[in-house]
């Protein structure tokens, strides 16, 4: 009597780390384009504060130096307001799709995934700012050189950073319609709080002490800073770099919180 065996099959490489990141990146930036409203919105409301509150403002307008910062705050809410809602209720609403946990099970790293979400919070934010540079630099006389234009095309990114891990946080530890509430509840107080929808300066001082405490001041700072070359507050780097890794730290325990009870 004979006995054959078969021999085992190999499991299929996996995809590349990079190729595999650029398949979720696009996958989630299809995902958010066929909900048209969360674009146009996304897109459209820095770009229409602008044009209602600044642009009416002459000594603002005819000022290259003020247009400027004032560009700048709107900007910054931009990115703010992309990474909340991208990472924060986007994130939400994947989860409490059947789709996120079979994503879940596949043989990949989570690696590509996270990287697939950054890479596309980072590409909204970049388009949100298309609408109010585009309206500053047709109604104002905001002007930028090479250099300034630069140094703020990598400040986007940075101030993506802190939002970004604050949207994962939220997005992983809440419902989706606790999570469209919260970031709610934390973009529009942070945003009129730092400075980004009236100058800092017009603030009294006890509200002045207390928004320089703040991630979105610290934020705004920066970002005026770098487009203007206006020295902006000391303590603006080190806050942001504070909040960074409390919201890392609140990121981490969201995932591995949401792991446990959901993969367990």
């Amino acid at each position: 009597m004979s006995t054959t065996t078969r021999a085992a099959v190999p499991a299929p490489p996996l995809r590349p780390w990079a190729s595999l990141a650029w398949l979720h990146t696009r996958y989630q930036f299809l995902e958010t384009v066929r909900v048209p409203i969360a674009v146009i919105g996304n897109l459209l409301f820095p770009a229409l504060a602008l044009l209602f509150f600044v642009v009416p403002q002459d000594a603002i307008t005819s000022d290259p130096l003020a247009s400027t910062a004032a560009i700048a705050q709107l900007g910054t809410f931009a990115v703010m307001s992309a990474c909340l809602f991208t990472h924060g209720a986007g994130v939400a609403e994947d989860r409490a799709k059947p789709f996120d946990p079979f994503v879940r099970t596949l043989p990949a790293r989570p690696g590509p995934r996270l990287a697939g979400r950054v890479v596309n919070g980072l590409l909204w934010a970049y388009l949100a700012l298309v609408p109010p540079v585009l309206v500053g630099a047709l109604l104002t006389s905001a002007s930028l050189t090479g250099l300034r234009a630069l140094g703020a095309f990598v400040m986007v990114a940075l101030v993506a950073v802190p939002f970004t891990l604050l949207g994962l946080a939220i997005g992983y530890a809440m419902s989706t319609k606790a999570a469209l509430a919260v970031v709610q509840c934390v973009l529009f107080p942070l945003a009129f709080a730092g400075g980004l929808f009236m100058p800092p300066e017009i603030f009294p001082g006890w509200l002045d002490v207390i928004s320089q405490a703040l991630p979105s001041r610290a934020a705004r700072d920066l970002v005026v800073q770098v487009t203007t070359g206006v020295e902006g507050s000391a303590v603006a780097l080190p806050v942001l770099l504070a909040w960074t890794a409390v919201f890392a730290a609140l990121a981490v325990a969201a995932v591995r919180s949401d792991e446990g009870r959901r993969f367990r």
